[in-house]
């Protein structure tokens, strides 16, 4: 029985390993022009002071838009656990020339020098030879903000509007030093020198906190019902005890 579940236990780690090393030599596949080209859902915000802005339209997926050098290159990816990382998955990409404004493709990258390649662990994507923004649209976990410094320098965040960080048990903001404002119904964060990550923001719905409040009244209400009905049920022992000629002086002091 013992050989038969180790020969067993043998087999899965080895189609384990076996399917790990086809991944990585088969690579993480070509990103199509059509993710590449695909319309952001919100216009890209080029109007930025910031080396990095991500804005938050909704709570689900950022729009970063990173200033960079020519032919500068960068390496995106997520962090996936257990010390792996995976390929950002990136869409809608868009290149601006800081010199006339103009705005190409993703597509339109490569035929301009610049390179788009992923691979098992990662997005390898160089800019053309020229200064400008490199702007990419990606999925995040609602409420929980989370990208690796792919370019250093000054940040902003943008959160979806009615979102906020007021309560300290639903937000957070990492690197430390992050200001906050709220501008026309949105928190914008912000940090003047990023130079290692991840950005993290950690947000909530204003409605989260009248469910969590809601909740907490909730919980107080049945954990006073239940402390008042063992107190009666206590109590209503103690006289079937006495009533019963059980308890004596000694015991009321005990108890």
């Amino acid at each position: 029985m013992n050989r038969r579940l180790g020969l067993a236990v043998g087999l899965v780690a080895l189609l384990a390993v076996s399917a790990g090393c086809l991944g990585y030599i088969t690579g993480g596949g070509e990103i199509s022009d059509e993710r590449l080209d695909r319309e952001p859902a919100e216009p890209y915000d080029w109007e930025t002071d910031r080396d990095g802005r991500l804005t938050l339209h909704t709570a689900d997926e950022v729009q970063a838009v990173y200033r960079v050098n020519a032919s500068q290159e960068l390496r995106l990816y997520t962090p996936a656990g257990l010390g792996r990382e995976e390929p950002l998955e990136i869409s809608a990409v868009r290149f601006r020339y800081a010199d006339n404004g103009t705005v190409i493709t993703g597509t339109e990258i490569r035929e301009h020098g610049g390179e788009i390649d992923q691979t098992t662990d990662e997005v390898d994507l160089t800019v053309p030879d020229a200064e400008g923004q490199l702007a990419v649209s990606a999925p995040v976990t609602p409420r929980r903000l989370t990208l690796p410094v792919y370019v250093e320098g000054s940040y902003e965040v943008v959160l979806p509007p009615d979102y906020r960080m007021d309560f300290f048990l639903f937000s957070n903001a990492a690197p430390r030093g992050a200001e906050t404002e709220v501008v026309d119904n949105r928190v914008h964060v912000r940090w003047d020198e990023v130079t290692n990550g991840p950005i993290l923001v950690q947000y909530y719905l204003e409605r989260d906190l009248y469910v969590f409040g809601g909740a907490v009244v909730l919980l107080s209400v049945i954990a006073a019902g239940g402390l008042y009905y063992y107190r009666r049920q206590i109590d209503r022992l103690h006289d079937v005890r006495v009533r019963m000629g059980l308890d004596t002086e000694e015991d009321d002091e005990e108890r």
